[in-house]
């Protein structure tokens, strides 16, 4: 019998992120078992090749080995995942397609592929993109969160350049989905449960339990690429406030804002104060001798990384130079933060120094390159 996704013929695909392995086939091995109709395409990207299972409810349909030029999930979804979607969705077989992504990747960037080729005239014109979901290990967040394991001492990583701390892939997974599933052994920690919902973005979903994941839950949503980026941007950092939404939930959200810029010397000397500890901080800064241009914060698992993002008026337009961070965590040091993200700012006097920034010292340069006048 033929069946379809839609009514339309349309064939929903979900994209599923996750750093658990384990987690990451118990949540296939349910999808494909709750719905016949379901098949998966699992992705694992090694030093030169991909390796792409292809399973359904019987098992695995294919076992393959495909040469990649560059060890990357860009390269990997662009090159295989669009033509092998396209060659399942048009299989009457099957009437939705899971891609289940390499351990750690985010799913931004796969989704953002598959919506794109997804446009009439695109590879995948017969398909949408339904929702992109991660699964949380939540017996271990708090820990894989704050502390400093990286991917590489997990094995985990996605090539043999990959510095991402733990930490940093789990944040970016939950902030970047459409669904965040709630995994683990043990009961849900009040704490945990305001972590999850501090951490993921405005107006997603979150599921309790494998046990509540329905494939009829997924294929009914319809993913939102413009939402997506809209979350993912270091702008789109959620607010929060209030501690506790639960008896016993320690977690917190504070957000440090000024109009002013970043003094280069003063960030420097505090930059310890503001990313060190069990926090998970992103946002965006801009620096007194950096007219214009807009700065990525973005911090978690101990590690922190600050970058040049281009033009303010390109990165974030519509909003006037600020410096904004979003910072979630559950030790009690919010005071120390206010006092170090006030120490580190610009008073007016010194901004109003003006283009004689451009005559000192760089001091930033190490971490946002060389400074252009």
């Amino acid at each position: 019998m033929y069946r379809t996704g839609d009514s339309r013929g349309i064939i929903p695909v979900s994209v599923l992120a996750t750093s658990d392995p384990v987690l990451r086939d118990s949540a296939l091995f349910g999808l494909l078992m709750d719905a016949p109709g379901v098949v998966a395409v699992r992705h694992d990207i090694h030093t030169d090749h991909l390796r792409r299972v292809v399973l359904d409810a019987t098992g695995v349909i294919e076992d393959v080995l495909v040469p990649l030029e560059h060890a990357c999930l860009s390269c990997a979804v662009r090159e295989d995942a669009v033509p092998t979607i396209a060659r399942l969705a048009h299989d009457d077989r099957w009437t939705h397609v899971l891609l289940a992504l390499p351990v750690s990747a985010e799913p931004l960037p796969a989704a953002r592929a598959l919506a794109a080729a997804a446009t009439p005239g695109g590879t995948l014109e017969h398909t949408r993109v339904a929702t992109s979901f991660t699964i949380v290990d939540t017996d271990a967040l708090q820990q894989d969160l704050f502390g400093d394991a990286t991917l590489v001492e997990r094995g985990l990583e996605l090539t043999a350049d990959d510095e991402r701390s733990v930490g940093e892939a789990l944040a970016a997974q939950i902030e970047q989905a459409d669904l965040v599933v709630v995994g683990g052994s043990e009961p849900l920690s009040a704490t945990t449960s305001g972590l999850l919902d501090r951490l993921r973005g405005a107006g997603t979903r979150r599921v309790d339990g494998l046990h509540a994941l329905s494939e009829a839950d997924l294929a009914a949503a319809t993913h939102s690429p413009a939402h997506a980026e809209r979350r993912a941007h270091p702008l789109g950092a959620r607010v929060i406030k209030g501690q506790g939404g639960a008896p016993g939930d320690r977690s917190w959200t504070l957000e440090l804002r000024s109009p002013l810029p970043f003094h280069p010397e003063r960030l420097l000397d505090r930059i310890e104060e503001l990313s060190t500890g069990g926090l998970r901080a992103r946002g965006v800064f801009h620096v007194a001798d950096r007219p214009g241009l807009a700065c990525l914060w973005d911090g978690a698992g101990g590690q922190l990384a600050v970058a040049d993002l281009g033009p303010w008026l390109e990165v974030c337009a519509g909003t006037a130079p600020h410096t904004r961070i979003v910072v979630v965590g559950v030790a009690d040091d919010r005071q120390q933060l206010r006092e170090a993200f006030h120490a580190a700012l610009c008073t007016p006097d010194e901004l109003a120094a003006g283009v004689e920034w451009l005559w000192r010292e760089d001091h930033l340069a190490p971490w946002l390159g060389a400074r252009t006048v």
